[in-house]
C-alpha cells in the first residue's frame, strides 16, 4: 500500500470516527508530532512511518524539478508537508 493509500484509509476512518479525528488532530501538540501521528496510525492498523510522510513531499518536489523544461537548476527551499495537508483535510 502506498503512503497516499494509507493516508486515504486514515482519512476515511477519521471522517467516520470523531474520537480518532480528534486524536489525530491533537498530535500537533505532541513533543514530536510526526512520531505521535504515526504511532496512532499504527495503533489503528495503518502502518505508517515518519520517513514515509517526509519522503512523499520530497519525492513530489524532486519530480517537479525533473519535469521542468531542461531541469530546475535550483531545488525548492521546501516541499509539501503530507502531515499538515492530512490534518487540514480532516479539520
Amino acid at each position: 500500500m502506498t503512503t497516499f493509500e494509507k493516508l486515504e484509509v486514515l482519512t476515511v476512518r477519521a471522517k467516520t470516527d470523531e474520537s480518532l479525528r480528534i486524536r489525530l488532530l491533537d498530535t500537533r501538540a505532541a513533543h514530536d508530532p510526526l512520531v505521535s501521528f504515526c504511532r496512532l496510525a499504527q495503533a489503528v492498523g495503518v502502518e505508517l512511518t515518519p520517513g514515509e510522510l517526509v519522503a512523499v513531499g520530497e519525492e513530489y518536489s524532486d519530480n517537479q524539478c525533473k519535469s521542468t523544461n531542461g531541469g530546475n537548476p535550483t531545488p525548492y527551499d521546501a516541499f509539501g508537508d503530507a502531515y499538515e495537508s492530512f490534518l487540514a483535510s480532516i479539520s
